[in-house]
């Protein structure tokens, strides 16, 4: 089992800054990406940034330039830095991880950007 811990949220106000963490623990022989999806009030959750093994990332377009994801293998973890904050990224945010062939998921972290 495995097990994912998102860690950094909380209240910003606009184009301010913060940066969210998730370690994977647990059974864990290779990740094959770990990522960050959103939820805001009322919405799907929707993609925000991804990170491969071979550090290869990927954005939605919402936040290219704004936010950035990276990763340390040793620990297991990503962040993403996320500055410039908006008050549209106020959302509950999800680390995922694919793990031995396995997609799991945080509980989230709560971001509110205040206007």
């Amino acid at each position: 089992q495995v097990q994912l811990v998102e860690s950094g949220g909380g209240l910003v106000q606009a184009g301010g800054s913060l940066r969210l963490s998730c370690a994977a623990s647990g059974s864990i022989f290779s990740i094959g990406f770990m990522g960050w999806y959103r939820q805001g009030p009322g919405n799907s959750r929707d993609f925000v940034a991804r990170i491969g093994g071979g550090g290869s990332t990927y954005y939605a377009d919402s936040v290219k330039g704004r936010f950035t994801i990276s990763g340390d293998n040793a620990k297991n973890t990503v962040y993403l830095q996320m500055n410039s904050l908006k008050p549209e990224d106020t959302a509950v945010y999800y680390c995922t991880a694919l793990v031995d062939g396995t997609r799991y998921w945080g509980k989230g972290t709560l971001v509110t950007v205040s206007s």
